[in-house]
């Protein structure tokens, strides 16, 4: 069954589920939400979306929103094709969880906050705030330093294996090095960077990028 993926495909969470699905060979349709007319406010998208938010997938009759419970969803559908992205034993699990955490509570926010204020606002003519900009670089630079060394035991973050807990951050990684011009977050970070150089290598990851135009 194709999974309908609504949402932009240049956004970075609906990114995180579309980068899931082709690492599981998972066939889909994208439907474009345009943000910038607000279509994703709309009567018709809050009855699938309360919050307003992209994406949201639907697949017959389930239909779920929030990105990383849908990665989390379709990795453990699909566990015995592609890529084991979820563990292989309890103990890996919660290690790929702690780190969806981490992604979700600690780099997520600051990066949001950065493609805002250097993105976003001045496509719409408007200056950011770039005390803000400075306050999250230190932010992120610490938090940053933690993956260093976390990377430093460990190829990828959970493990030796490429899973959810890498995934998830594809998007907001190439934020930073691509979009926000603090690329120097990444690649003064030896180990963080030879992370980035191989997780954003991937073919499913190179495909996304080629169906976002990037």
């Amino acid at each position: 069954m194709v999974v309908k993926v609504y949402g932009p495909v240049q956004a970075a969470c609906p990114q995180r589920v579309l980068a899931c699905l082709l690492e599981k060979d998972v066939e889909f349709e994208i439907l474009h939400v345009d943000l910038a007319s607000g279509e994703h406010k709309r009567p018709d998208f809050l009855l699938k979306q309360p919050f307003g938010q992209v994406p949201v997938v639907e697949e017959g009759d389930l239909q779920l929103f929030e990105s990383r419970a849908i990665i989390r969803y379709y990795a453990a559908k699909y566990a015995d094709r592609g890529p084991n992205l979820v563990g292989k034993t309890l103990e890996e699990r919660a290690l790929v969880d702690q780190w969806l955490e981490v992604e979700a509570h600690n780099l997520n926010d600051l990066v949001y906050n950065l493609v805002f204020q250097l993105v976003i606002l001045p496509r719409m003519g408007q200056p950011g705030d770039l005390k803000l900009v400075h306050s999250c670089e230190q932010k992120l630079e610490q938090v940053l330093d933690v993956y260093e060394q976390r990377l430093s035991k460990s190829k990828y973050l959970a493990g030796d294996s490429f899973t959810l807990a890498d995934l998830s951050h594809l998007p907001g990684i190439r934020y930073l090095v691509n979009e926000v011009g603090m690329c120097h977050l990444v690649r003064e970070r030896e180990n963080v960077n030879a992370w980035w150089q191989d997780i954003s290598s991937r073919p499913a990851w190179k495909k996304l990028m080629e169906l976002a135009g990037f």
